[in-house]
């Protein structure tokens, strides 16, 4: 296992999707509004973090990994804010900049760690824009060592079916974080990684993981993928292929403190673990260890290597 943990400085990978600016309003609730029935935050203290494909990004450069972002964003304080977050993080943010596009950005409202509000900026990115980012991502190609889509529905994505079959015919491995119904969308995949709710949407509700493998393996067929990996919570991860189950690694007794981006963490570990050469178990089996960590952490957040090698080296794994 350490063996691909050592090489993951070594690999290079591209990240392409919606990236956000994850932005925090801290304060105290004392007192209704007399406006409205509505408590008022007194706000105390900010904070923005990397979100959607950026998280992703961050989460794959701090375990070590050069890694190149491609995304659409405006020309505005939240696209420059979120270039500093990344060039903090090391990663080399490749933005195609559209100046009537707003940066998505969400904004939630938090009192004593609980969330009272989230407002979201969004927009759709114009076609031209997207036509560019798709020109960023085959001058990329010549470099990446494995891919990854991002897509969180807010458009970078339009011409996914063409990236996955540019990337293909290099040989390269193309894993997806995927959104919404129709996965029939990411065909010719590597690996989607939906969490319970998304597959069971599609497939419907699974009664056990054996139910769950017959319905992954049928799916798998219809939409021409060669792996899933089902994210299940507190049950931990199911991967899955055209055959059923391949392996169902038990999620790791810990204090879980916040899920916020785990599965940013989980898809960021295996693209970079599958990378040095790893098969898709050992990348699974390091991607629950990483998940288990950054789940005990509050907020958005990322893992390191050196935090996963502790956590592999509390079992007995051979």
């Amino acid at each position: 296992m350490n063996q691909y943990l050592e090489k993951i400085s070594g690999v290079r990978v591209l990240v392409v999707g919606d990236a956000m600016l994850d932005r925090y309003w801290f304060g105290e609730v004392n007192r209704i509004s007399p406006e409205a029935p509505v408590p008022v935050l007194a706000i105390t203290d900010s904070d923005e973090r990397a979100g959607g494909a950026a998280n992703v990004a961050c989460n794959i450069s701090a375990l070590g990994a050069a890694c190149d972002l491609i995304s659409v964003v405006g020309n505005d304080d939240a696209a420059r804010s979120l270039e500093r977050l990344l060039a903090d993080k090391g990663v080399t943010a490749d933005f195609t900049r559209d100046d009537k596009h707003v940066t998505t950005v969400k904004l939630r409202l938090l009192s004593r760690n609980q969330q009272l509000l989230r407002a979201d900026f969004e927009q759709q990115p114009n076609d031209v824009f997207i036509v560019e980012a798709m020109d960023r991502f085959k001058n990329h190609l010549a470099t990446a060592d494995i891919i990854l889509l991002s897509d969180y529905g807010k458009g970078v994505l339009r011409d996914i079916d063409q990236m996955i079959a540019a990337a293909k015919e290099r040989g390269i491995k193309v894993l997806i974080d995927p959104k919404g119904r129709d996965f029939s969308r990411y065909r010719g995949a590597s690996l989607i990684t939906p969490n319970r709710h998304e597959f069971e949407d599609i497939v419907g509700p699974c009664t056990s993981l054996d139910d769950m493998a017959l319905k992954a393996a049928e799916l798998l067929k219809i939409i021409e993928v060669e792996y899933l990996l089902v994210t299940l919570s507190d049950k931990g991860m199911a991967l899955f292929d055209k055959d059923g189950l391949v392996f169902h690694q038990p999620a790791r007794a810990r204090e879980v403190f916040d899920v916020s981006g785990a599965g940013d963490t989980v898809i960021g570990t295996i693209a970079a673990m599958l990378a040095t050469g790893a098969d898709y178990r050992e990348a699974v089996h390091v991607a629950n260890a990483a998940a288990a960590i950054v789940v005990g952490k509050l907020g958005v957040a990322t893992v390191s290597i050196d935090e996963i090698e502790d956590e592999i080296g509390k079992e007995d794994f051979s």
